[in-house]
């Protein structure tokens, strides 16, 4: 764990959150700077910078995350009107924690292109 690393530290509980979802892998919390009236961030609990960091011994780990981030958008109520999904890489990409993470994001309609 990069000791740097605030997402490390959430999933370690150093910093406390309000947990959305969490099991052995992942995380869920709210994002503390909404970009839409609901915005969620799923983190795995392995450090992993971005995208490009992940190898085939992530394989299983990223079905995980996929397949769990569904029932989160359910049980935060996106499920019927959609949501999208966004994974920011690297500083060009928009990422600003250098952990990989997804953004659930839902509760309106949401515009393209993002920006």
């Amino acid at each position: 764990m990069p000791q740097e690393c605030i997402f490390c530290k959430i999933s370690a509980k150093e910093i406390p959150v309000p947990v959305i979802y969490e099991d052995e892998y992942i995380i869920a919390f709210p994002d503390i700077k909404p970009a839409a009236p609901v915005h969620v961030l799923v983190i795995p609990k392995k450090h992993i910078a971005n995208l490009l960091e992940l190898t085939s011994d992530d394989i299983m780990l990223m079905g995980h995350v996929l397949s769990t981030i569904p029932k989160i958008a359910t049980k935060l109520g996106l499920a019927e009107d959609g949501f999208r999904l966004v994974v920011n890489t690297k500083d060009n990409g928009g990422q600003t924690v250098h952990h990989l993470h997804w953004h659930i994001l839902g509760g309106r309609f949401m515009t393209w292109p993002p920006g």
